[in-house]
């Protein structure tokens, strides 16, 4: 297949079915590898979004500054589309996160300020807005509240679903920005309303990159709450341990928070008599070598879920 831009690779990423995760063999699980993307995470799916249509509606100006508050992805994604076209980035980011993702977004040419690590991205966003606010000739996107963010995946992620399993039951993703689960709720409750979106989230204070806990004060205005039928809050520890298992059973290195959502899945598939459930696995693992995840034994204990649901 011949691409002009490495940007017309951002889509189209596989569905694999994860063999033996289900805990009911009538419910099969179905994995949405977003690690298949060009900078390797379903952010550039949003952040293409974001630039485009901010360059369509005369928002960004040719070599204007971009700024944005991140957990990693979403500023590698825009330090790419910078790098290509000729807009300087600078992110605000945790000081926690895994030295790789520094050194990407460092490589697309970012520069990076980092916000206090124990705040989480909370900080970042706060951060960021006084940085905004001290130069407004710069432009934020803003991905907890431009409504390009849920768009992207209305128009994308969900179609790529629908049309490769179009029998869906349930969809599972973390609970990020919130852009994800309103995005391809939507769209998947316009197809089937009966289809049930569940999201994975992490405890208050357990801090697992890419996923937020609502209890901490910022809701992040594109999450529309009215799309999720289900919230299943995944310790961190559970998490890991599904994210090296999906290593090494399934032969799929993704990221942490994958296995918050293989997590949720698994629960959900537990309610259920039979069925399909998809959920999506935001990125790869190479952004989270050196966190030694995958050097590490997690034996299986009493872990610490709590479930929600409204069906």
């Amino acid at each position: 297949m011949l691409f002009r831009s490495v940007l017309e690779m951002v889509g189209d990423t596989p569905l694999v079915e994860l063999v033996g995760f289900s805990p009911n063999p009538a419910v099969h699980i179905y994995a949405k590898l977003e690690g298949q993307n060009p900078t390797g995470s379903v952010k550039d799916r949003i952040a293409k979004f974001m630039i485009d249509a901010a360059e369509r509606e005369g928002r960004l100006h040719p070599g204007q500054t971009i700024l944005e508050p991140t957990s990693g992805n979403t500023g590698i994604a825009l330090a790419l589309i910078g790098s290509l076209r000729g807009y300087p980035v600078k992110v605000v980011i945790p000081d926690a996160v895994t030295a790789e993702r520094v050194e990407i977004l460092r490589a697309f040419g970012a520069e990076v300020i980092f916000s206090p690590g124990p705040l989480g991205t909370n900080g970042s966003v706060a951060m960021a807005r006084e940085v905004a606010a001290a130069h407004p000739d710069w432009f934020m996107p803003f991905q907890y509240e431009n409504i390009e963010n849920p768009r992207a995946h209305y128009e994308t992620t969900a179609p790529e679903i629908i049309a490769d399993l179009p029998e869906i039951d349930v969809f599972v993703a973390g609970l990020g920005t919130g852009g994800t689960l309103t995005g391809v709720g939507r769209r998947l409750k316009e197809y089937n309303p009966a289809i049930k979106v569940v999201s994975a989230a992490p405890h208050p204070g357990d801090l697992v990159q890419g996923l937020r806990s609502l209890e901490e004060g910022y809701i992040p205005p594109v999450l529309d709450e009215s799309v999720l039928d289900g919230r299943i809050v995944v310790d961190s520890r559970t998490s890991f341990r599904l994210t090296k298992e999906l290593t090494t059973r399934a032969g799929i290195f993704a990221g942490i928070s994958s296995g918050a959502a293989v997590r949720a899945a698994q629960v959900a598939a537990g309610r259920m008599e039979s069925g399909h459930i998809v959920c999506l696995l935001a990125d790869g693992g190479w952004k989270y070598l050196s966190s030694g995840l995958w050097t590490q034994d997690y034996d299986v204990i009493e872990e610490d879920v709590n479930t929600k649901f409204w069906w």
